[in-house]
């Protein structure tokens, strides 16, 4: 029998008739619309093309920097320590200095090698040579890393610090940027960039590393900030430079330290260093240097002693990766408030996996009735409060607002805190109660919220995007539950502009201040609304990452699948638009303008995504 070969397609029609058959439309759909809006998913070689600076932008900014008057022009010294440096490294980061476009700079080399290194072979022991910008010191004797270092800033002269290391390399741009953060806003601190990393050869770069602008509590779950950092002068000095208890995690110590007294930190979304991998490298293998990451959690816990904060700090999930447990001065009463009608199984496993996975006692239950018109669900209430006398039921009569039924609800709480649950979730995690209710006790504090699974245990909610898709939107939706995510965001607590409000523990004295929920946003966006209404009152929302659950999503409501409630999420997502205008124009601070706005993912953002945002608004 003669085997046929197979015919490709040539047709367009014929070969999307084919993908929708093979895939389902759903999938094929979502091909047509990526395709049509050039939204696939970029390399970060191909990202690069786009974002490095041209020949003629370098060109520029030297020209812009040569017009800029000499009390806008601060100096940067850069300082670096060297035990054992390779010279072709050592050469590379200073060719990568002398090419910058920004011209007022010093390099600061302190080396704590037994020799003194042989591009500086003619230097004195101790003494140091100066080679127009470049100062060096044999130091004739390894002092650490905090030591070496701190030899280096006994060097400096300039207005800021610059650190970087002996084998590492800075983009010609980069002190330009600095230095025009500095030339725009006088009480910049402390200043830091995006990073990547270069392989041995200094040629290949590759795991771009997009930073939010400055989080106190991700700085706290791991050193996020690392390259390439800034710090005043005179603010170096307050605090004593480098310590050698920390040597190993001296500059996430330092970082502490300075962030603690700066005026403003401020973050370039820019990559503006490039982190040099090979076998001994941090960077490259984490393991290598196993004793930093116990230097990193004395440096954690150290700050929070400085600052008066009662908390223990354990290992993550990863190493150089953190827990915060915080301790709270007293017991308050927290009223926990879960809407729901009919589906009384769902409700009783969602009270139940609460009470299995806390201790604490001093808790109230509101469950606010809406519409049930079962038989059996008003009978679960009655044993429920017979089984639980801090148990409540109250009826809300009117239609369904999301809104407006836990405005209702916590009209009901004697709660000083209220805990806002759907009725479909299922708590997994020990401490349920007090991993949100402890840091929610920080003054600074507003919001707390959890990391949320679908059944098949991939993300639901690991916090919430402002922006994503035009509106906002949940990060890591669909991710396998025990994937870390970008640069381990989704194990990471940190602050974020937005939460769930699925499970979300509020002080109710704030939940008043910013007026409760919007009832205007009667389903959609509600929870996100809240969120930015008690940011703006100034108070800071916290993802905890180590509170999971499982939430069996929309098993009450339902879908959006009729075209009254598609007109219904569509109104109600021009308001929101409307309300926060200015904060979806800025973008999100917790985000990256260099990371997508198309997917979840976190993905690298498309050339094409102009023009995709545009048509979403």
């Amino acid at each position: 029998m003669e085997i046929q070969e197979e015919r490709k397609p040539k047709n367009l029609l014929t070969k999307t008739i084919i993908y929708f058959k093979k895939n389902g439309a759903k999938k094929g759909f979502k091909k047509i619309h990526n395709k049509f809006f050039r939204l696939e998913t970029v390399s970060y070689e191909k990202f690069q093309k786009g974002a490095l600076p041209s020949a003629h932008e370098l060109d520029r900014q030297r020209k812009d920097y040569a017009q800029w008057k000499k009390e806008q022009c601060p100096r940067f010294s850069i300082v670096v320590p060297m035990y054992n440096t390779p010279t072709e490294y050592l050469d590379a980061l200073i060719q990568s200095i002398q090419a910058q476009t920004y011209g007022e700079w010093q390099l600061c080399l302190a080396d704590g090698s037994s020799q003194a290194h042989e591009r500086f072979a003619g230097a004195v022991a101790g003494e140091t040579m100066v080679q127009g910008q470049i100062c060096y010191q044999w130091l004739g004797a390894n002092l650490g890393i905090a030591g070496n270092t701190n030899a280096a800033l006994a060097m400096a002269e300039g207005d800021y610090v610059v650190l970087a290391d002996h084998d590492d390399l800075l983009t010609p741009d980069a002190l330009y940027h600095f230095a025009a953060v500095i030339r725009d806003n006088a009480e910049a601190d402390v200043i830091y960039s995006d990073e990547d990393k270069t392989d041995k050869k200094g040629k290949k770069c590759y795991d771009p590393h997009f930073k939010p602008d400055f989080n106190e509590d991700l700085l706290r779950s791991m050193n996020y900030i690392c390259h390439l950092l800034a710090v005043r002068r005179s603010l170096t000095e307050e605090i004593g430079g480098f310590s050698a208890d920390y040597d190993g995690a001296q500059d996430y110590d330092f970082i502490f330290r300075a962030t603690e007294k700066a005026r403003q930190v401020v973050h370039i979304p820019r990559i503006l260093y490039h982190w040099r991998c090979h076998s001994a490298s941090t960077a490259e293998n984490p393991e290598s240097k196993r004793y930093a990451f116990e230097a990193g959690l004395r440096a954690i816990q150290s700050h929070y002693e400085r600052l008066g904060i009662r908390a223990k700090v354990t290992h993550g999930a990863k190493p150089g990766m953190y827990v915060t447990h915080y301790e709270r001065p007293y017991d308050p009463l927290v009223s926990v408030i879960i809407p729901t009608k009919d589906h009384h199984q769902d409700l009783d496993r969602t009270i139940r996996s609460v009470m299995a996975c806390t201790s604490y006692q001093n808790l109230e239950w509101i469950i606010v009735e809406n519409n049930s018109t079962e038989a059996e669900t008003f009978a679960y209430y009655e044993a429920l409060q017979k089984e639980f006398s801090n148990v409540r039921v109250v009826t809300w009569e009117k239609g369904f607002n999301y809104a407006a039924i836990n405005n209702f609800g916590a009209t009901f709480a004697k709660g000083e805190y209220l805990w806002l649950l759907n009725n479909d979730l299922e708590m997994i995690t020990n401490d349920c109660v007090e991993g949100l209710l402890n840091p929610c006790m920080r003054q600074e504090i507003g919001i707390v919220g959890a990391r949320l699974y679908y059944g098949d245990n991939t993300v639901q909610h690991a916090g919430v995007i402002v922006g994503l898709g035009g509106v906002a939107g949940h990060a890591f939706v669909g991710q396998p539950r025990y994937d870390c995510g970008y640069m381990a965001k989704d194990w990471c607590t940190q602050r974020l502009s937005a939460v769930t409000a699925a499970c979300l523990m509020i002080r109710r004295s704030v939940f008043e201040e910013v007026g409760g929920f919007s009832e205007d946003l009667a389903v959609a966006f509600n929870d996100v609304d809240l969120c930015l209404k008690v940011r703006r009152a100034g108070y800071e929302v916290l993802y905890n990452a180590q509170v999971e659950s499982y939430h069996y999503e929309s098993k009450t409501r339902g879908l959006e699948d009729t075209p009254e409630k598609v007109a219904r999420f569509n109104g109600e997502m021009d308001r929101f638009k409307e309300k926060w205008e200015q904060e979806l124009r800025a973008g999100d601070p917790y985000y990256n303008v260099n990371l997508t706005l198309a997917r979840n993912d976190f993905t690298l953002r498309n050339p094409y995504e102009i023009e995709y945002e545009q048509r979403v608004k």
